[in-house]
């Protein structure tokens, strides 16, 4: 018997859950103009490649198609890009020679520093300007909630 509250509550309505992946997919769309990576010409999906390089280089494909749950091969187009870019370079692993690790350019951590300080500079004025004093504990505890959503394991699968 599942004695877990959370699971005894009805099911959610899909439309809602339809509404709050298109208010995530819009604000995502908002931050990446507001914080100037449009301009960058690299995808959401590149610049979260090099942002992992940055953050946890020097690194593996491997270590980061697991890091970003993407696959190998989508990895390597992404790689290919930031290496053509001169954003990243690889070398062998002195521990094992047939593998490569990746490392950020200095040019990349500036860049990634630049677009995560414009997106939350972003967000902070818009909530400025549109939460209301008393709706910022709400904001707090939507941020939590989404925080969960993200680490959610349902292990039955995807979609």
């Amino acid at each position: 018997m599942n004695t877990n509250p959370v699971s005894q509550q009805p099911a959610m309505p899909a439309p809602t859950a339809q509404r709050l992946q298109d208010a995530m997919t819009r604000l995502r769309a908002r931050l990446r103009s507001e914080s100037g990576q449009n301009a960058t010409g690299l995808t959401a999906t590149q610049l979260g490649v090099l942002a992992s390089v940055v953050r946890e280089g020097p690194v593996t494909a491997a270590g980061l198609a697991a890091a970003e749950h993407v696959s190998a091969q989508a990895i390597a187009q992404s790689l290919a890009v930031l290496k053509a870019a001169g954003l990243v370079h690889s070398e062998p692993d002195p521990q094992d020679g047939r593998k490569k690790l990746i490392s950020a350019d200095a040019s990349a951590a500036e860049l990634v520093d630049r677009l995560l300080s414009g997106r939350a500079t972003f967000l902070a004025r818009a909530i400025d300007q549109m939460v209301a004093p008393e709706e910022r504990a709400i904001v707090e505890k939507a941020i939590e909630l989404l925080e969960r959503l993200a680490e959610a394991d349902l292990s039955g699968g995807g979609i």
